[in-house]
């Protein structure tokens, strides 16, 4: 069993910064994919980034250039750098985790941090 916590969030005006941190316990495992999604009011969730084996990443359009996903592993911690914030950022972050691990895939999720930009 993992256990992930976000922190980070917060409100902040248009073209401010954030970092979100995401920290995993327990059972880590062999780690597939730590990502992060978000969820604007109204919306669906969807992947706004994510780092894979190898420190290989993935971006959605809309923040590719401004947010930058990282990790430490030995702290079992994942990051999401967010800069020249949009008040279209505005969503709830989820981080996401997907392990192998015990024979079978697992997906854990965090339980979201608020990021609110003003205009």
């Amino acid at each position: 069993q993992v256990h992930l916590v976000e922190s980070g969030g917060g409100v902040v005006q248009a073209g401010g910064s954030l970092r979100l941190s995401c920290l995993a316990s327990g059972t880590v495992g062999s780690i597939i994919t730590v990502g992060w999604y978000r969820q604007a009011p109204g919306g669906q969730r969807e992947l706004t980034a994510q780092i894979a084996s190898g420190d290989n990443t993935v971006y959605a359009h809309s923040v590719k250039g401004r947010f930058t996903i990282s990790r430490d592993i030995a702290k079992n911690t994942a990051y999401l750098q967010m800069n020249t914030l949009k008040p279209e950022d505005t969503a709830v972050y989820y981080c996401n985790l997907l392990q192998y691990y015990g024979g079978r895939i697992n997906k854990y999720w965090g339980q979201g941090t608020q990021v609110t930009v003003s205009s």
